[in-house]
């Protein structure tokens, strides 16, 4: 299933859209397509700050793509989430206790959230 990112901008939450490249040689800003992977020297931006955005004087804006919209669910992704729901709804798979574990551990103790647990050693 697709991940969402989000948008690079302080304080927005929307999907990001687009990603923002720099090339510092040419004082270029180049605004594409949301890249597949998010890089540590691009920017993803939201349709509406990809819209918004402006170059330093001197600098160049590129656009790739003249709109930026959110792309709607394909069918792997809704496929995944049903799969993913599916497992949830299983439970513990056979031949483990309800916590997954297989039979040679036990649960010792438990304290709010953690659990102590013990292998029955050979």
């Amino acid at each position: 299933m697709r991940s969402t990112r989000q948008c690079s901008r302080t304080a927005c939450t929307e999907a990001a859209v687009a990603t923002l490249t720099y090339v510092y040689a040419d004082s270029t800003a180049v605004l594409g397509p949301l890249a597949q992977h998010a890089e540590p020297h691009s920017y993803d931006l939201c349709s509406v700050h990809a819209e918004r955005l402006t170059a330093p004087r001197g600098w160049e804006v590129v656009r790739l793509q003249p709109e930026f919209a959110v792309p709607p669910p394909s069918k792997d992704d809704l496929s995944a989430l049903a799969e993913a729901v599916r497992e949830a709804g299983r439970g513990a798979r056979p031949g483990t206790p309800s916590g997954g574990e297989p039979d040679s551990v036990t649960e010792t103790a438990r304290r709010g959230h953690l659990r102590v647990l013990r292998a029955e050693s050979d």
